[in-house]
């Protein structure tokens, strides 16, 4: 979700297969320029990339923390009780690559499983847990402070709290995170949602 390191594969002298930086580009153009009606099934092609990438890197925190957001993104375009499946096994991406190396990605692990914590339904039905999204969450901003990402969900968190002002500063430094290099689908996509999500948050706040 954040900067992400270009991780080649190399077996045996085979060919390269898919990098992280492909499965991350991949994604930013499906999950904001792709129409709403073809997004599931570009999604299901992404995992299997994504799955391959893993498989192949099982030791990469990079390649973990890619598979599971495109399952949760997956997740989110299928809906209903058959997402829940999808959501536990990016729980379980997000919990091992923080194992491996809860820096990663600037710390995208924390971020992407606090924002599970929150979006996904409680018990019975599911594993969200608002206590716990919240120290995911502000373990994500720990390690990148200023990150667009970090910031953003914080933000929506908060405003999924109605902590209104709260929501408002996190989204605001969403909004001036510093642009990361090679990710302008996806930065211009998070500003626009941080952007909505702000001026929902600033009518609640006129009130």
């Amino acid at each position: 979700m954040s900067t992400v390191l270009l991780i080649g594969i190399a077996i045996a002298g085979e060919p390269a297969a898919s990098t992280v930086a492909q499965v991350r580009d991949r994604w930013a153009q499906i999950n904001y320029q792709v129409p709403k009606a073809q997004r599931e099934s570009a999604f299901e092609d992404l995992l299997t990339q994504a799955q391959a990438l893993r498989q192949a890197n099982p030791r990469d925190a990079s390649a973990l923390i890619w598979e599971g957001i495109v399952l949760s993104s997956l997740a989110g375009e299928q809906g209903g009780m058959g997402a829940l499946g999808l959501v536990k096994r990016a729980r379980a991406d997000f919990e091992a690559a923080i194992k491996l190396d809860a820096n990663a990605l600037d710390g995208a692990a924390y971020t992407s499983l606090g924002a599970l914590y929150y979006q996904v339904p409680g018990w019975p039905l599911g594993f969200g847990d608002d206590d716990t999204a919240r120290a995911m969450l502000r373990k994500g901003l720990a390690i990148d402070p200023d990150g667009i990402d970090a910031n953003y969900f914080y933000g929506d968190f908060l405003r999924d709290q109605k902590d209104w002002a709260g929501a408002r500063a996190a989204l605001q430094k969403a909004l001036s995170a510093p642009a990361r290099p090679g990710r302008d689908v996806a930065d211009a996509g998070r500003r626009q949602e941080a952007q909505l999500k702000l001026k929902d948050v600033t009518a609640h706040l006129a009130h």
